[in-house]
């Protein structure tokens, strides 16, 4: 019983770091929403932009390459290029949590994924 009573001592520090860690969880965040990534498929021929919040900000389509009768194969590219965007942008916000994690003392994957 006297070892709880000893332990609230130290519950203002945990509120102190939790406000803390909110508080740079919320910066990264704003961060991650204005740092761009970009991927390709279709050797160039799609190129998709997403930002750190996975957010599909651009396509572009290289129209020289482009055959307006294979539609099937556009759309495919399209999806490739997206979701390999939104890949490289999960590995780039996944590295700054565990950076973040580390500057706060926490173990890996003690913080949420984006």
């Amino acid at each position: 019983m006297f070892d709880a009573i000893k332990n609230l001592g130290n519950m203002g520090q945990l509120m102190t770091r939790a406000r803390e860690m909110q508080g740079r969880m919320q910066q990264l965040q704003q961060d991650l929403a204005t740092r761009q990534v970009t991927a390709d498929a279709g050797g160039g021929m799609v190129q998709a932009t997403v930002n750190g919040r996975l957010e599909l900000l651009s396509i572009k389509i290289d129209k020289t390459r482009l055959n307006p009768a294979d539609t099937e194969m556009l759309e495919d590219l399209v999806v490739a290029a997206t979701r390999a965007a939104q890949t490289k942008a999960a590995a780039m916000a996944a590295q700054e949590m565990q950076g973040l994690a580390g500057e706060l003392g926490l173990p890996p994957g003690m913080l949420p994924g984006m």
